[in-house]
């Protein structure tokens, strides 16, 4: 066994990695909960992966010239983070982003530029289809059950399309709202449609940055959802309490 003496030790050893010191949460004051939806009821990239393929599939179909050129691994992506450079006012509208960057890729493509709402639409309507973690519909059960909860997103799901509406009070988007998370305004005014102060509101998240600060700094509670066991790198900052699945929220609050 190596000692703590022993100089081979610390080269065996991996860099400490900074974990969330949890500040506690205090149950008794959360009258209300804000949820993130990509990545904390779902997994995202998967759904994008889906949705484009149907979008490529119907590309194949309407507009040929594009599906050609789109087939190439990553070049919707590719003009899709292009468009995010030349249009920073849609970086808070992800439909539209995604709608502007169909249309450049029909007009690049010599096909009709009218076909990107069409072919918008195909995305969306995939991009609903999500498949929840495991954890995700017993704990939205019992959290909408005990607390009113509205969605607070940066992304386009909507959760009335994607079959879960019924455990949400109101949904907001930065879409909606005109910017999104970690803008405290977004997440007072969650608290604002929740009817309640922000240091009532408990909100759940899976992005550190986006969701952990922003709360934070806005005066809520935070619960990290740390599905991945990640670092937190945001110091003197910590969440109120860090979980590794939404059943684990549900047996903490209750």
């Amino acid at each position: 066994m190596l000692k703590t003496s022993d100089p081979t030790a610390a080269a065996d050893r991996k860099p400490a990695r900074p974990l969330p010191r949890d500040t506690g949460l205090d149950a008794g004051r959360v009258r209300a909960i804000s949820l993130d939806l990509d990545d904390t009821l779902w997994p995202i990239w998967p759904t994008i992966e889906r949705a484009e393929a149907a979008l490529q599939e119907w590309l194949n179909v309407h507009a040929p010239a594009t599906a050609a050129w789109s087939a190439t691994p990553g070049a919707l992506r590719g003009i899709r983070n292009h468009m995010q450079m030349v249009r920073p006012d849609l970086a808070h509208d992800l439909s539209a982003l995604r709608r502007e960057s169909i249309r450049l890729a029909l007009q690049c493509a010599g096909d009709d530029p009218a076909l990107a709402e069409p072919a918008f639409e195909v995305f969306f309507e995939h991009r609903q289809r999500v498949e929840l973690f495991d954890d995700a519909l017993p704990a939205l059960a019992w959290l909408s059950s005990r607390y009113p909860v509205v969605a607070l997103t940066n992304g386009n799901a909507d959760v009335k399309r994607a079959g879960l509406g019924e455990h949400f009070r109101g949904s907001l988007s930065a879409r909606e709202f005109g910017v999104g998370k970690p803008d405290a305004r977004i997440f007072h005014a969650a608290a604002e449609m929740l009817g309640v102060e922000a240091g009532e509101v408990l909100h759940v998240g899976d992005d550190a940055h986006l969701d952990g600060v922003g709360a934070l700094q806005a005066g809520m509670q935070l619960a990290w959802l740390n599905r991945e066991r990640q670092a937190w790198h945001h110091a003197p900052l910590q969440p109120h309490l860090t979980v590794h699945d939404l059943l684990a929220l549900c047996r903490a609050l209750d």
